[in-house]
């Protein structure tokens, strides 16, 4: 039996995208797949405009919710689950729906791309020569073996990750990199947006989150152990009301601090899926959205 194409929704940070998976769900029987990274964590709800209960509309949803706050996200697990739910979904004759905006977890999920494994030990080890002889000379050790990835990466996490995945594999990191080739049949709908309607709705939103509790969440979550953690503690918002608890902003501050970056994070997020000629972009705010969405996954 031909297997129908994976539909994902993709698009920036606060454009609709869960909204539009849940009405494509109900209209196609269809489950949902969460492919943003910062929603596979317990307890970050209010910060990361987790879809609640009553928004799914009965729809079942997968991959919320799946690790503490000290737990490392990693895309190849992701790839790994993702994929077996696909498959799941599809064996029971339903519509296997992806909806989130990490970049890299979607293309993992739906694109030929091959994860190189971890060392701790190694890892252990570039990390104390990180500590001892800083940034400028693991990013010059990096710039010999694979130039290309000298020049995209920028952080600690992500120098040590290069040059571990070169001394496992032999071959620069960069040649990891994932093609524009889809693992199997699928269909991406992204949602095109008015830009200054949404650095308004962002700002909104975040003043929103503000309302609901978050930083009582980012209390419980630090109580939690939410520092110990390598992915989560860096998440929009988390990071910037962890400042609040210790003294150095205040609660204004923070919502402004936060209010930028994910306004930040937004735009890279478009760039990221303009580049993607595959995509098939709809307007946000169209009356007929979901029936246009719907047109195009059949």
């Amino acid at each position: 039996m031909v297997q129908p194409p994976v539909i994902a929704v993709v698009g920036p940070t606060g454009s609709g995208k869960s909204d539009l998976a849940v009405n494509l769900a109900l209209e196609l029987d269809g489950e949902v797949i969460n492919a943003d990274a910062m929603q596979f964590y317990r307890g970050m709800d209010i910060g990361t405009a987790k879809i609640t209960p009553a928004e799914r509309k009965g729809v079942p949803h997968h991959l919320l919710d799946i690790l503490d706050v000290t737990e490392e996200a990693s895309v190849s697990d992701f790839q790994q689950q993702a994929r077996s739910i696909v498959s799941d979904i599809h064996a029971r004759g339903k519509r296997a729906i992806l909806a989130g905006g990490s970049g890299l977890y979607v293309r993992a999920a739906l694109d030929v791309l091959e994860f190189p494994g971890t060392d701790p030990v190694l890892r252990q080890r570039l990390e104390a020569e990180f500590d001892e002889a800083g940034q400028d000379a693991l990013l010059a050790r990096l710039r010999e073996v694979d130039p290309v990835s000298a020049g995209r990466v920028s952080d600690a996490r992500r120098i040590i990750r290069a040059l571990e995945v070169h001394e496992l594999t032999g071959r620069p990191f960069s040649s990891f990199m994932p093609q524009r080739e889809y693992f199997q049949p699928a269909v991406q709908i992204g949602l095109s947006v008015d830009r200054d309607v949404l650095r308004e709705r962002l700002a909104q939103r975040v003043h929103n989150m503000v309302d609901q509790g978050l930083l009582g969440e980012v209390l419980r979550l630090d109580t939690a152990g939410l520092r110990g953690g390598k992915t989560a503690p860096r998440a929009l918002g988390y990071a910037q009301f962890l400042k609040v608890l210790d003294g150095g902003s205040t609660v204004a501050e923070a919502a402004e601090d936060t209010i930028v970056a994910t306004r930040q994070f937004a735009r890279r997020q478009l760039t990221w899926f303009r580049a993607d000629p595959r995509i098939a972009w709809l307007d946000w705010q169209a009356p007929d959205l979901a029936a246009r969405a719907v047109a195009l996954s059949r």
